[in-house]
């Protein structure tokens, strides 16, 4: 009688492990999917200055911002000073506004658009052997090519 019992309760034992094993399994790949899902594309680094709801507030705030990206998307206005794919070269263009007293912020952005990534890539290569305003002035450039292959939203 006890042995019966002590079997039985072994196999719920293991069937109730091997069932909540299989079942993490198969959660825990349909959770890396989604996860993997936002992150196609390759990283890209953006520079943020803010974000703005009012427009007359952020026309007011980036007067002397140049360059700038800005991007509406969803109610908001994100404006993007620098976009890179290089650590150094985000950390040259941020030491170029924390100069001016403004404050920028790294955003990892994932983009799959080959020809835009190499863009940025060969525009990154320039600054790494630039200084001052020639880096802001290439900044420029990888902007509006943001702007010309994605929109702005608005």
């Amino acid at each position: 009688m006890v042995i019966k019992m002590f079997k039985k309760i072994m196999f719920t034992l293991v069937f109730s492990i091997s069932l909540g094993a299989l079942f993490g399994i198969f959660l825990h790949n349909k959770l890396e999917e989604s996860v993997f899902a936002f992150n196609e594309g390759d990283k890209l680094i953006f520079l943020r200055e803010g974000v703005y709801t009012d427009k007359k507030v952020l026309e007011e705030n980036t007067k002397k911002l140049d360059p700038k990206l800005i991007v509406y998307d969803d109610d908001k206005y994100y404006v993007y000073v620098g976009i890179t794919t290089n650590e150094k070269v985000a950390k040259k263009i941020k030491s170029i506004y924390d100069d001016m007293d403004i404050e920028v912020y790294e955003k990892d952005v994932y983009i799959s658009d080959d020809t835009f990534i190499n863009n940025v890539e060969q525009f990154d290569s320039i600054i790494l052997s630039s200084k001052g305003d020639d880096i802001l002035t290439v900044e420029e450039v990888v902007l509006s090519n943001y702007e010309e292959v994605f929109g702005n939203g608005a």
